[in-house]
């Protein structure tokens, strides 16, 4: 598989029925931060790792490498260690979109615990990420005999399903600006319990589009405007700055 460079450019490009209530599902969306692993206590990797007999192995992926297709028997869960994952679903006559897009601390592939016999997505690399690959049995194992381990990966199942529905709403009733700034931000883990990380690896414009819904023109335009506002810099990497906030919480 070969690995592709993906360093960002910033070459200049120049009802008639009562209406739902929008205004009210944006403002939950524009007037709280980006939440990542929000609604419950931060995952405890380490009591995982700890976890007596876990069979586990680590994989590392190059950039926008495959981990698995949608059809792939559902085998295992994988817990992103460094990097991000977007998952995306094809229907039968080839439209594609994307289900959401993951990063360090979250789990992928965990619907084979509630039964599914086949990967619902197809999981994508974006950088190069590394995934610690835990069999399904042992999964349901460790669930059963410790207890802490459940309590937080519930937790952390109900903020996933959070996330999802935000995004969701997100994609239905913000601009294109505000989603980028909102998928920057996420990206760069604000909202996490634990500190953000500020940078956010190189990530091609063209696939900041695929994941907002939008081109790469318009990708270029807003985050030219993010850097002469200061909200983020570049020099090699992506950093993102908490100014950036901003967009996602103005009106």
């Amino acid at each position: 598989m070969r690995t592709k460079s993906n360093v960002p450019s910033f070459e200049s490009k120049s009802s008639s029925s009562k209406p739902l209530p929008t205004r009210r599902i944006r403002a939950k969306v524009d007037g709280s931060p980006p939440k990542v692993d929000s609604g419950g206590p931060a995952f405890d990797v380490q009591l995982f790792l700890d976890s007596a007999g876990l069979g586990r192995k680590v994989t590392e992926f190059r950039g926008k490498e495959t981990i698995y297709a949608q059809g792939d028997p559902a085998n295992n869960v994988m817990y992103i260690q460094k990097g991000a994952v977007r998952l995306t679903v094809v229907s039968e006559t080839g439209k594609e979109a994307i289900v959401a897009t993951l990063g360090p601390g979250d789990f992928l592939g965990e619907g084979c615990l509630a039964g599914q016999s086949i990967r619902m997505a197809t999981a994508t690399t974006i950088p190069v990420t590394t995934v610690l690959v835990i069999d399904k049995d042992e999964v349901i194992r460790v669930l059963h005999e410790e207890h802490e381990f459940s309590d937080r990966f519930i937790a952390y199942t109900l903020s996933r399903n959070a996330r999802v529905e935000e995004d969701l709403i997100d994609q239905l009733f913000n601009s294109s600006e505000k989603r980028l700034a909102r998928t920057l931000l996420l990206l760069a883990r604000y909202g996490a319990q634990d500190q953000p990380q500020k940078v956010i690896a190189n990530i091609s414009q063209e696939t900041l589009g695929e994941m907002i819904g939008t081109t790469r023109s318009r990708v270029n335009y807003f985050m030219n405007k993010f850097r002469k506002l200061g909200f983020i810099e570049y020099n090699g990497e992506i950093h993102v700055n908490e100014s950036l906030l901003s967009v996602v919480l103005h009106d």
